[in-house]
């Protein structure tokens, strides 16, 4: 495989939330929310890494903290040999220009005022690629026919107002693409859309992956969206990576008692896979109060004593899959979460 576009180290993301009144009372300090806590994992040209996980699970954040939005607590970012947090401000103007951010609201994403025109050249005069009112036309048709909107002509002049939710998708899509990216991070970029246009957001995704080794990574809470698209599957809960490889590996043998349970809610039209859902007991916990040992023990359908008190790390399972799970594998289990790396 080629040399990773990105490679997150130890990534976390803590925030201070507000005191109760009973806190403030008894002075106890603000207490830390770790939003993410110490992921890391890397992803090369061409390939689609999927992080799929609950609400409230970091996935989000750690888009954020991939494209510089969010400052990093504690980890490191690295694109392309450079690690984010050394960059000048002109090599972090290249990484705007080369890293694009998805997001999942394509109503709310695209200025009402703006043609789609301008709207997909905005991004080539911010970043000074061209003069030339000629040769930005010219990106932006492309970016269009590139993003499935032909011909193109008939899309520039157009109003968001005057598109469909798949077609708004697409236009924030080719805004993404004028810059011509090595990097795209998605975040739930059909979950606002009807299913019937869902899988064509997908494909394209998909094929401009493959067609032009552009590096995705996918945020979604839906097992069954990313079967068909991801090459790699990271499952996070409160803030870890639990369970990351290759997708049809994880799919077919899940190790990790989370991703069985969201593998066994995901609709299947064969008779014979399907199987009996598992319903997890309670909520995910508050990321400010993340339970000692094993976070999921308090939920987990299999927990041993040893949950309670023993913090897993990843262990390897095979040449692309490890599990965080002391029920699994035979490798040393406690400390932080370690790196899972292409």
């Amino acid at each position: 495989m080629s040399e990773p576009v990105l490679v997150a180290r130890d990534l976390e993301a803590r925030f201070l939330s507000h005191r109760s009144l009973v806190d403030t009372l008894r002075r106890r300090p603000s207490p830390s929310v770790r939003a993410v806590d110490g992921i890391s994992f890397s992803v090369a040209p061409g390939e689609v890494l999927a992080l799929v996980g609950e609400s409230g699970c970091g996935k989000t954040t750690t888009g954020n903290l991939l494209l510089g939005l969010l400052p990093l607590s504690a980890g490191s970012v690295r694109y392309e040999g450079q690690t984010l947090v050394d960059m000048d401000k002109r090599q972090v103007a290249a990484l705007r220009r080369a890293a694009q951010m998805i997001f999942q609201d394509p109503y709310e994403s695209l200025n009402p005022r703006m043609r789609v025109g301008d709207i997909i050249g905005e991004p080539l005069r911010v970043h000074h690629v061209t003069d030339n009112p000629d040769d930005e036309r010219a990106r932006v048709r492309h970016a269009l026919t590139q993003a499935g909107l032909a011909p193109a002509e008939v899309y520039e002049n157009r109003f968001p107002f005057e598109l469909s939710g798949g077609q708004r998708q697409r236009v924030v899509i080719a805004a993404a693409l004028t810059l011509e990216p090595r990097l795209l991070v998605a975040d739930e970029p059909v979950s606002m859309l009807d299913v019937s246009i869902r899988a064509d957001i997908l494909n394209l995704l998909r094929r401009l992956a493959t067609e032009e080794r552009i590096a995705v990574v996918m945020i979604t809470h839906d097992l069954a969206t990313v079967a068909a698209y991801a090459d790699r599957l990271a499952v996070m809960y409160l803030g870890r990576i639990v369970e990351i490889g290759d997708t049809k590996t994880i799919l077919a043998d899940p190790q990790h008692p989370y991703t069985r349970a969201l593998l066994s809610v995901v609709p299947t039209t064969d008779p014979a896979a399907r199987q009996r859902p598992q319903v997890l007991s309670g909520e995910t916990p508050d990321p400010s109060r993340i339970p000692s040992g094993c976070r999921f023990h308090p939920r987990c359908p299999v927990a041993i004593d040893a949950c309670k008190t023993i913090d897993p790390g990843l262990v390897t399972l095979g040449p692309d899959h490890e599990a965080a799970c002391i029920l699994v594998g035979s490798g040393p289990v406690g400390g932080r979460t370690g790196t899972a790396e292409a």
